[in-house]
């Protein structure tokens, strides 16, 4: 079969071999078939070629299977308009070096779509631990960053390298702060997966809301957006909207965590609410805070909870949130906030509607809590870590009404809640929001944590998409399964060979010691190259050849492995390749016989003469005498044979893909 369809690839028919004459059962010249007694073309026809192959089974069971030529595909056209318009383009290996062998292989494929061969990458290679992620917009960058990566330089913005780690996966979901106008706006338009979880939960807003939820996060009006009954929802839609995007990704975070309104989108995405709840519960926050008397402050200053605290009595304000060892946030009445952050020499005002965790917010809680008792919640199918508490949140703490009035009300306790999580196995924290808050606040939060990464999912100063493939990009390469395949969905692409795996090739033979052999041509002789022999002599008259050496299991090592019952033995074959040598040497390359006659013994702390001669007749003899032995001690013969001159000339290889063979 593999002849038939070699013969189709080629165009043509090989000859029938071992046939010396045709069969005389068959008559010949009565039809059209005769013996291919030599190769002919078999050129292209107006059909396909088809070719009959039988199998005469010596039971009785006889086959015969008809070959058709396959059709030339297509040549693959790609549409560059379904590329992504940031490639991301994944390497792995399973060490440095091979992962720069990686890159330095796919710098060759030059005439090759970037897209194409993420395309490629993504859809049909595996995963190892030491991961690169090449993020590019055209050609010029991907060969910039690949470049890069083969010699093991960085290239900011559009290489991420790490190397895969056992800790967990932790989403944070940001809170009020974390707002910009236009915030997902790139992707809604890139990804249909957001979109359309964006447009389901805008859609249950938009009864709660003067205006669409979409046309105020989408568009560009901040001012709208700074309303607390828009930012809430805004900032909830968003989250879910993006978690529902990672998790088309195959990303599946182990723990959960949001800061203040982020814990709703936490629950939901968890399977506390539904959707349809937790659009109430949202809807709700964000109103009866919205109808809260204007005024009050909120002032982030530079100090620890125990120094701040002292200070809030008598005044009304409190603590709103605690964001790290030296990182509080004082919420209540302006000229009490004013007064405490005066204490210290670092505070920032924050650009807020309302004092939010404050007494300020005390008015809303009872019609909060009428809301929250006609919800009904789930156990979460994903641990939840509370910033009310700082603990793990159970599932009948996420049930009761009162715990979410309190949540409204008491500090955000967002550093005992990333410590909880680093406990729980964190090593990988990811933000999801429009701005990178929590992650720049996380850091202080574990500060013996070296191997510990924060990675915000929207990034300052860089435009959403490529920040968002950053993202995914950074976890990929700290162990998370990232399935890129999805950002190519809506490419066909054409069909790239990549390069097969950089393997890392090590050494095995084992190190031999140096052995000095003297300068043979100074004592009359020449050198035998030879690995157990190191001078040859021609004797005169035509007297034949004779080659010396020194061997010991520690000039050569990899003797001492052919050892039987515990005595080192040379290897026989060691001893049919230096009469071959020999035989090579003299014009008789031919080893007709060899008969061994004693073992040639190895001991561990003794090197052994060794001689081989061949004679003029085509005897050869290899004998050998323990380098310490006495003068008169006679040589101990191993082997003698006969060498003869080649009979005939070996047929001339076949040449590589040449057909017929």
């Amino acid at each position: 079969v593999i002849k038939m369809v070699m013969a189709m690839r080629n165009g043509v028919l090989p000859r029938t071999l071992h046939v010396d004459a045709p069969s005389r059962q068959v008559d010949w010249d009565a039809g059209a078939v005769a013996l291919l007694t030599e190769a002919r073309p078999w050129p292209a026809a107006d059909r396909p070629r088809r070719a009959g192959v039988s199998s005469f089974g010596i039971s009785g069971t006889n086959a015969h299977v008809i070959l058709e030529e396959s059709a030339e595909p297509e040549p693959e056209r790609a549409d560059p308009a379904g590329a992504p318009p940031v490639l991301a383009l994944p390497v792995s290996a399973r060490s440095p070096e091979a992962l720069r062998g990686q890159a330095r292989r796919l710098t060759e494929l030059t005439d090759t779509a970037p897209a194409d061969l993420g395309l490629a990458l993504a859809t049909t290679r595996a995963t190892h631990p030491y991961r690169a992620v090449v993020l590019a917009g055209g050609a010029d960058e991907a060969a910039a960053a690949l470049d890069a990566l083969a010699r093991g330089a960085d290239a900011p913005g559009l290489l991420v390298t790490g190397t895969a780690t056992d800790g967990t996966l932790a989403y944070l979901f940001s809170g009020q702060g974390a707002q910009r106008p236009g915030m997902g706006r790139d992707w809604y338009d890139a990804f249909p997966v957001y979109a359309e979880h964006f447009d389901r939960a805008a859609a249950l807003f938009d009864k709660h809301l003067e205006r669409p939820l979409a046309e105020v996060v989408l568009g560009d009006d901040p001012e709208t957006l700074e309303r607390t009954d828009y930012t809430q929802a805004a900032l909830f839609t968003t989250q879910v909207a993006l978690y529902r995007l990672l998790e088309s990704f195959g990303l599946r975070p182990g723990l959960l965590a949001g800061h203040s309104v982020g814990e709703f989108a936490a629950a939901h995405v968890a399977g506390v609410w539904s959707l349809q709840d937790a659009v109430t519960a949202v809807a709700a926050r964000g109103r009866l805070m919205q109808a809260l008397p204007a005024g009050g402050a909120m002032v982030a200053v530079q100090a620890s909870e125990e120094e701040v605290t002292p200070l809030l009595e008598g005044r009304r304000c409190a603590i709103a949130a605690v964001n790290g060892p030296r990182a509080v946030v004082v919420s209540g009445d302006e000229d009490a906030v004013t007064e405490v952050a005066a204490h210290f020499t670092t505070s920032r005002r924050l650009r807020v509607s309302h004092a939010f965790h404050s007494p300020r917010t005390e008015p809303m809680l009872a019609a909060f809590r009428e809301v929250m008792a006609g919800i009904e919640a789930a156990e979460p199918a994903v641990p939840i870590v509370s910033t009310l508490t700082g603990a793990p949140a159970g599932a009948a703490e996420l049930a009761c009404a009162d715990y979410w009035v309190r949540h409204v009300r008491q500090t955000v306790r967002f550093a005992d809640a990333v410590a909880t999580l680093a406990a729980e196995g964190a090593d990988t924290f990811l933000e999801l929001g429009a701005a990178p808050v929590l992650s720049a606040l996380g850091p202080d939060c574990l500060p013996d944590a070296a191997h510990t990464a924060f990675v915000p999912a929207a990034r300052k100063d860089t435009a959403q998409l490529p920040g968002l493939l950053a993202a995914l990009a950074a976890l990929h390469t700290r162990g998370a399964d990232v399935d890129w395949a999805v950002l190519y969905e809506a490419y066909a692409g054409r069909r790239v060979d990549l390069p097969t795996y950089a393997f890392d090739h090590v050494r095995y033979w084992l190190p031999t010691a140096g052995v000095t052999t003297g300068d043979a041509a100074g004592h009359g002789l020449a050198t035998a190259d030879h690995p157990l022999v190191s001078a040859r002599l021609d004797l005169p008259g035509d007297a034949g050849l004779l080659l010396t050496g020194r061997i010991s299991t520690a000039t050569h090592p990899l003797l001492a492995e052919h050892a039987v019952l515990g005595t080192v033995l040379v290897p026989g074959a060691a001893l049919v390749d230096l009469a071959l040598h020999a035989g090579r040497l003299t014009g008789r390359p031919v080893l007709e016989e060899l008969t061994l006659q004693s073992p040639l013994v190895l001991e561990a702390d003794t090197a052994v003469r060794l001689q081989v001669a061949a004679g003029p007749d085509g005897t050869v003899e290899i004998h050998s005498r323990a380098e310490h032995a006495p003068a008169d001690e006679d040589w101990t013969r191993h082997a003698t044979g006969t060498l003869t001159a080649a009979a005939t000339a070996p047929a001339p290889a076949t040449a590589p893909g040449a057909w017929p063979p």
